[in-house]
Protein backbone atom coordinates (compact mmCIF):
# COMPACT_ATOMS: atom_id res chain seq x y z
CA UNK A 1 0.00 0.00 0.00
CA UNK A 2 2.84 2.56 0.69
CA UNK A 3 4.66 1.32 -1.98
CA UNK A 4 1.61 2.16 -4.13
CA UNK A 5 1.03 5.59 -2.58
CA UNK A 6 4.59 6.44 -3.32
CA UNK A 7 4.39 5.66 -6.66
CA UNK A 8 1.36 7.85 -6.97
CA UNK A 9 2.97 10.83 -5.27
CA UNK A 10 5.90 10.89 -7.86
CA UNK A 11 3.38 10.64 -10.82
CA UNK A 12 1.85 13.67 -8.90
CA UNK A 13 5.13 15.69 -8.46
CA UNK A 14 5.57 16.62 -12.41
CA UNK A 15 2.10 17.28 -13.02
CA UNK A 16 2.00 19.92 -10.28
CA UNK A 17 5.12 21.67 -11.00
CA UNK A 18 3.52 21.60 -14.51
CA UNK A 19 0.70 23.85 -12.91
CA UNK A 20 2.52 26.15 -10.74
CA UNK A 21 4.68 27.05 -14.04
CA UNK A 22 1.59 27.56 -16.19
CA UNK A 23 0.11 29.50 -13.53
CA UNK A 24 3.20 31.38 -13.20
CA UNK A 25 3.23 32.12 -17.12
CA UNK A 26 -0.38 33.36 -16.55
CA UNK A 27 -0.62 35.69 -14.12
CA UNK A 28 3.45 36.61 -13.73
CA UNK A 29 2.57 39.44 -15.35
CA UNK A 30 -0.37 40.41 -13.04
CA UNK A 31 2.39 39.46 -9.87
CA UNK A 32 4.69 42.01 -11.29
CA UNK A 33 2.37 44.33 -11.57
CA UNK A 34 0.96 44.50 -7.86
CA UNK A 35 4.90 44.27 -7.04
CA UNK A 36 5.69 47.39 -8.82
CA UNK A 37 2.45 48.81 -7.35
CA UNK A 38 3.99 48.30 -4.28
CA UNK A 39 7.22 48.86 -4.57
CA UNK A 40 6.37 52.57 -6.10
CA UNK A 41 4.32 52.56 -3.06
CA UNK A 42 6.68 52.03 -0.05
CA UNK A 43 8.93 54.88 -2.08
CA UNK A 44 6.29 57.40 -2.03
CA UNK A 45 3.34 56.75 -0.12
CA UNK A 46 2.49 60.51 0.34
CA UNK A 47 2.11 61.09 -3.99
CA UNK A 48 2.39 57.70 -5.71
CA UNK A 49 -1.07 56.05 -3.39
CA UNK A 50 -2.95 59.26 -3.46
CA UNK A 51 -6.61 58.49 -5.01
CA UNK A 52 -5.77 61.75 -7.23
CA UNK A 53 -3.29 59.51 -8.45
CA UNK A 54 -4.63 56.35 -8.56
CA UNK A 55 -7.61 57.49 -10.35
CA UNK A 56 -6.20 59.55 -12.85
CA UNK A 57 -3.94 56.79 -13.62
CA UNK A 58 -7.41 54.41 -13.84
CA UNK A 59 -8.93 57.58 -16.18
CA UNK A 60 -6.04 59.05 -18.38
CA UNK A 61 -4.76 55.85 -19.65
CA UNK A 62 -8.27 54.58 -20.21
CA UNK A 63 -7.95 55.52 -24.13
CA UNK A 64 -4.53 53.97 -24.30
CA UNK A 65 -6.32 50.63 -23.63
CA UNK A 66 -9.23 51.24 -25.61
CA UNK A 67 -6.42 51.38 -28.45
CA UNK A 68 -4.38 48.23 -27.09
CA UNK A 69 -7.33 46.57 -27.14
CA UNK A 70 -8.81 47.47 -30.92
CA UNK A 71 -5.10 46.68 -32.15
CA UNK A 72 -5.36 43.04 -30.97
CA UNK A 73 -8.50 42.14 -33.00
CA UNK A 74 -6.41 42.21 -36.57
CA UNK A 75 -3.45 40.77 -34.85
CA UNK A 76 -5.54 37.85 -33.73
CA UNK A 77 -5.85 37.49 -37.19
CA UNK A 78 -2.30 38.24 -38.33
CA UNK A 79 -2.62 41.31 -39.51
CA UNK A 80 -1.05 44.75 -38.06
CA UNK A 81 -3.09 48.00 -37.78
CA UNK A 82 -0.99 50.79 -38.07
CA UNK A 83 -3.19 53.53 -39.20
CA UNK A 84 -5.07 53.33 -35.37
CA UNK A 85 -3.43 56.10 -33.87
CA UNK A 86 -3.95 58.33 -36.74
CA UNK A 87 -7.83 57.32 -37.10
CA UNK A 88 -7.98 58.34 -33.19
CA UNK A 89 -6.40 61.52 -34.22
CA UNK A 90 -8.45 62.25 -37.12
CA UNK A 91 -11.59 60.80 -35.35
CA UNK A 92 -11.03 63.73 -32.50
CA UNK A 93 -10.59 66.02 -35.12
CA UNK A 94 -13.63 65.36 -37.00
CA UNK A 95 -15.74 65.99 -33.46
CA UNK A 96 -13.68 69.20 -32.78
CA UNK A 97 -14.04 70.77 -36.33
CA UNK A 98 -18.06 69.72 -36.87
CA UNK A 99 -18.50 70.60 -32.98
CA UNK A 100 -16.46 73.56 -32.25
CA UNK A 101 -15.68 75.38 -35.00
CA UNK A 102 -18.78 74.29 -37.12
CA UNK A 103 -21.42 74.56 -34.38
CA UNK A 104 -22.86 71.36 -35.34
CA UNK A 105 -23.96 69.10 -32.23
CA UNK A 106 -21.91 66.42 -31.02
CA UNK A 107 -25.32 63.76 -32.59
CA UNK A 108 -23.40 64.68 -35.96
CA UNK A 109 -19.75 64.67 -34.96
CA UNK A 110 -19.51 61.59 -33.53
CA UNK A 111 -21.52 59.69 -35.66
CA UNK A 112 -19.18 61.41 -38.50
CA UNK A 113 -16.06 60.12 -36.86
CA UNK A 114 -17.14 56.96 -36.52
CA UNK A 115 -18.19 56.69 -39.92
CA UNK A 116 -14.39 57.96 -40.12
CA UNK A 117 -13.17 54.79 -38.77
CA UNK A 118 -15.44 52.27 -40.49
CA UNK A 119 -14.80 53.69 -43.90
CA UNK A 120 -10.77 53.37 -43.36
CA UNK A 121 -11.43 49.62 -41.58
CA UNK A 122 -13.11 48.88 -45.04
CA UNK A 123 -10.47 50.41 -47.15
CA UNK A 124 -7.41 48.43 -45.82
CA UNK A 125 -9.60 45.09 -45.14
CA UNK A 126 -9.96 46.09 -49.38
CA UNK A 127 -6.19 46.42 -50.32
CA UNK A 128 -5.21 43.85 -47.98
CA UNK A 129 -7.75 41.02 -49.25
CA UNK A 130 -8.16 42.34 -52.63
CA UNK A 131 -4.78 43.08 -53.98
CA UNK A 132 -3.10 40.80 -51.67
CA UNK A 133 -0.53 43.57 -50.00
CA UNK A 134 0.95 43.31 -46.93
CA UNK A 135 -0.66 44.74 -43.93
CA UNK A 136 2.12 46.58 -42.10
CA UNK A 137 2.47 48.28 -45.68
CA UNK A 138 -1.09 48.90 -46.38
CA UNK A 139 -2.26 50.20 -43.08
CA UNK A 140 1.28 53.02 -42.75
CA UNK A 141 -0.15 54.56 -46.13
CA UNK A 142 -3.31 55.07 -44.78
CA UNK A 143 -2.49 55.88 -41.24
CA UNK A 144 -0.01 58.78 -43.11
CA UNK A 145 -3.14 59.62 -45.55
CA UNK A 146 -4.99 60.17 -42.19
CA UNK A 147 -2.65 62.11 -40.71
CA UNK A 148 -2.52 64.44 -43.26
CA UNK A 149 -6.33 64.83 -43.61
CA UNK A 150 -6.01 65.66 -39.46
CA UNK A 151 -4.04 68.00 -40.30
CA UNK A 152 -5.32 69.67 -43.32
CA UNK A 153 -8.79 70.15 -41.29
CA UNK A 154 -7.44 71.38 -37.98
CA UNK A 155 -5.22 73.41 -39.72
CA UNK A 156 -1.82 71.98 -37.75
CA UNK A 157 -3.69 73.76 -34.65
CA UNK A 158 -5.20 72.44 -31.65
CA UNK A 159 -8.82 72.81 -31.98
CA UNK A 160 -10.58 74.11 -28.50
CA UNK A 161 -14.01 74.42 -26.98
CA UNK A 162 -15.72 70.86 -27.64
CA UNK A 163 -19.29 70.79 -26.40
CA UNK A 164 -18.70 69.90 -22.18
CA UNK A 165 -21.13 67.33 -22.53
CA UNK A 166 -18.80 65.10 -24.10
CA UNK A 167 -16.47 65.17 -21.51
CA UNK A 168 -19.20 65.14 -18.65
CA UNK A 169 -19.73 61.60 -20.09
CA UNK A 170 -16.21 60.72 -20.59
CA UNK A 171 -13.98 62.62 -17.71
CA UNK A 172 -16.07 64.52 -15.82
CA UNK A 173 -18.53 62.18 -14.14
CA UNK A 174 -17.05 59.75 -11.90
CA UNK A 175 -18.23 56.06 -10.58
CA UNK A 176 -16.54 55.46 -7.67
CA UNK A 177 -14.12 58.30 -7.81
CA UNK A 178 -12.88 57.04 -11.24
CA UNK A 179 -13.78 58.78 -14.13
CA UNK A 180 -16.37 57.09 -16.90
CA UNK A 181 -13.37 56.33 -19.63
CA UNK A 182 -11.84 53.43 -17.22
CA UNK A 183 -15.16 52.01 -16.96
CA UNK A 184 -15.63 51.89 -21.14
CA UNK A 185 -12.21 50.28 -21.25
CA UNK A 186 -13.34 47.39 -19.21
CA UNK A 187 -17.11 47.38 -20.74
CA UNK A 188 -14.88 47.01 -24.29
CA UNK A 189 -12.45 44.24 -23.03
CA UNK A 190 -15.16 42.24 -21.52
CA UNK A 191 -17.26 42.10 -25.11
CA UNK A 192 -14.09 41.45 -26.90
CA UNK A 193 -13.24 38.31 -24.09
CA UNK A 194 -16.88 37.29 -24.54
CA UNK A 195 -16.29 37.57 -28.53
CA UNK A 196 -12.53 35.87 -28.30
CA UNK A 197 -13.68 32.88 -26.46
CA UNK A 198 -17.34 32.00 -26.59
CA UNK A 199 -18.42 32.75 -30.49
CA UNK A 200 -17.74 31.08 -33.50
CA UNK A 201 -16.35 34.44 -35.09
CA UNK A 202 -13.35 34.49 -31.94
CA UNK A 203 -12.58 30.63 -32.76
CA UNK A 204 -12.41 31.61 -36.65
CA UNK A 205 -9.98 34.81 -36.17
CA UNK A 206 -7.91 33.03 -33.80
CA UNK A 207 -7.50 30.13 -36.57
CA UNK A 208 -6.52 32.16 -39.33
CA UNK A 209 -4.51 33.71 -37.76
CA UNK A 210 -2.62 30.37 -36.80
CA UNK A 211 -2.82 29.33 -40.47
CA UNK A 212 -4.33 31.08 -42.98
CA UNK A 213 -4.34 28.62 -45.67
CA UNK A 214 -5.07 25.43 -42.97
CA UNK A 215 -8.23 28.06 -42.58
CA UNK A 216 -8.93 28.47 -46.00
CA UNK A 217 -8.39 24.43 -46.62
CA UNK A 218 -11.52 23.99 -43.43
CA UNK A 219 -13.85 25.87 -45.16
CA UNK A 220 -13.35 29.12 -43.47
CA UNK A 221 -13.52 32.07 -45.91
CA UNK A 222 -9.84 33.73 -44.22
CA UNK A 223 -10.25 37.34 -46.08
CA UNK A 224 -13.94 38.02 -44.89
CA UNK A 225 -12.39 37.57 -41.17
CA UNK A 226 -9.41 39.47 -41.83
CA UNK A 227 -11.21 42.41 -43.38
CA UNK A 228 -13.85 42.12 -40.45
CA UNK A 229 -11.47 42.71 -38.01
CA UNK A 230 -9.87 45.37 -39.53
CA UNK A 231 -13.08 47.12 -39.77
CA UNK A 232 -13.72 46.46 -35.95
CA UNK A 233 -9.95 47.96 -35.52
CA UNK A 234 -10.91 51.26 -37.67
CA UNK A 235 -14.42 51.70 -35.94
CA UNK A 236 -12.90 51.12 -31.78
CA UNK A 237 -9.76 53.59 -33.13
CA UNK A 238 -12.41 56.32 -33.78
CA UNK A 239 -14.41 55.48 -30.70
CA UNK A 240 -11.11 55.81 -28.70
CA UNK A 241 -10.26 59.37 -30.88
CA UNK A 242 -14.17 60.45 -29.55
CA UNK A 243 -13.38 59.58 -26.28
CA UNK A 244 -10.04 61.37 -26.58
CA UNK A 245 -11.16 64.43 -27.75
CA UNK A 246 -13.86 63.99 -24.50
CA UNK A 247 -10.61 63.19 -21.85
CA UNK A 248 -8.86 66.96 -23.54
CA UNK A 249 -11.87 68.99 -24.59
CA UNK A 250 -9.63 69.81 -27.71
CA UNK A 251 -8.22 67.85 -30.28
CA UNK A 252 -4.48 67.86 -31.20
CA UNK A 253 -3.46 66.69 -34.77
CA UNK A 254 0.06 66.09 -33.61
CA UNK A 255 -0.95 63.62 -30.87
CA UNK A 256 -0.76 60.22 -32.24
CA UNK A 257 2.23 59.23 -32.52
CA UNK A 258 1.87 59.04 -28.01
CA UNK A 259 -0.47 56.20 -28.74
CA UNK A 260 1.28 53.82 -31.36
CA UNK A 261 4.06 52.78 -29.63
CA UNK A 262 2.51 52.20 -25.91
CA UNK A 263 -0.42 50.37 -27.30
CA UNK A 264 1.49 47.78 -29.36
CA UNK A 265 3.92 46.84 -26.40
CA UNK A 266 0.68 46.54 -24.26
CA UNK A 267 -0.90 44.30 -27.09
CA UNK A 268 2.11 42.13 -27.15
CA UNK A 269 3.11 41.81 -23.59
CA UNK A 270 -0.81 41.26 -22.81
CA UNK A 271 -0.13 38.13 -25.04
CA UNK A 272 1.99 36.54 -22.41
CA UNK A 273 -0.16 36.82 -19.70
CA UNK A 274 -3.62 35.26 -18.49
CA UNK A 275 -3.94 33.39 -21.69
CA UNK A 276 0.01 33.23 -23.00
CA UNK A 277 0.77 33.13 -26.80
CA UNK A 278 -2.34 34.57 -27.87
CA UNK A 279 -3.52 38.02 -27.53
CA UNK A 280 -6.25 38.45 -25.15
CA UNK A 281 -8.39 41.37 -23.78
CA UNK A 282 -7.69 41.06 -20.20
CA UNK A 283 -3.74 40.34 -20.41
CA UNK A 284 -3.94 43.62 -22.66
CA UNK A 285 -5.50 45.44 -19.87
CA UNK A 286 -3.06 44.01 -16.77
CA UNK A 287 0.01 45.30 -19.63
CA UNK A 288 -1.57 48.75 -20.12
CA UNK A 289 -1.56 49.94 -16.59
CA UNK A 290 1.86 47.50 -15.58
CA UNK A 291 3.53 49.92 -18.14
CA UNK A 292 1.24 53.08 -16.27
CA UNK A 293 2.47 52.60 -13.10
CA UNK A 294 6.06 51.90 -14.16
CA UNK A 295 6.47 55.06 -16.03
CA UNK A 296 4.79 57.26 -13.35
CA UNK A 297 6.46 55.41 -10.43
CA UNK A 298 9.70 56.86 -12.67
CA UNK A 299 8.37 60.08 -13.01
CA UNK A 300 7.42 60.44 -9.95
CA UNK A 301 10.84 59.76 -8.89
CA UNK A 302 12.35 62.51 -10.50
CA UNK A 303 13.34 60.57 -13.76
CA UNK A 304 12.67 63.60 -16.80
CA UNK A 305 9.86 62.25 -19.52
CA UNK A 306 12.86 60.53 -21.43
CA UNK A 307 12.09 57.67 -19.57
CA UNK A 308 8.93 57.22 -21.04
CA UNK A 309 10.25 56.43 -24.80
CA UNK A 310 12.82 54.21 -22.74
CA UNK A 311 9.93 52.39 -20.87
CA UNK A 312 7.89 51.95 -23.70
CA UNK A 313 10.62 50.81 -26.18
CA UNK A 314 12.29 48.36 -24.26
CA UNK A 315 8.60 46.70 -22.68
CA UNK A 316 8.28 46.57 -26.46
CA UNK A 317 10.99 44.40 -27.54
CA UNK A 318 10.76 42.42 -24.04
CA UNK A 319 6.94 41.86 -24.89
CA UNK A 320 7.40 40.84 -28.56
CA UNK A 321 10.56 38.56 -27.47
CA UNK A 322 8.44 36.87 -24.13
CA UNK A 323 5.74 36.29 -26.43
CA UNK A 324 7.59 34.93 -29.36
CA UNK A 325 9.01 32.56 -26.78
CA UNK A 326 5.62 31.50 -25.24
CA UNK A 327 4.65 30.54 -28.89
CA UNK A 328 7.64 28.54 -28.79
CA UNK A 329 9.49 30.54 -31.17
CA UNK A 330 7.29 29.26 -34.27
CA UNK A 331 8.41 31.82 -37.27
CA UNK A 332 5.63 34.52 -37.18
CA UNK A 333 3.50 34.64 -40.19
CA UNK A 334 2.86 38.26 -40.57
Amino acid sequence: MKIASASLAAQMKPQVRLNITAAIERFGLVIALIILFALFGILLPDTFLSWGNISGMLGSQAVLAIVALALIVPLTSNDFDMSIANVLVLASVIVAVMNAQMGLSLWLAVPAALLMGLVVGLLNGFFITYFRIHSLIVTIATGTFVSGLATWLSGSQTISGVDFALMDYVIVKRLFGVPLVFYYAILLALVLWYVFEHTAMGRRMLFVGRGREVSRLSGINADRVRWGALIVSGLLGSIAGILYCGTQGAADPSSGASFQLPAFAAAFLGSTAIQPGRFNAWGTIVAVYFLVIGITGLMFMGLSSFVQSLFYGGALLVAVVLSQWVRGRAEQQF
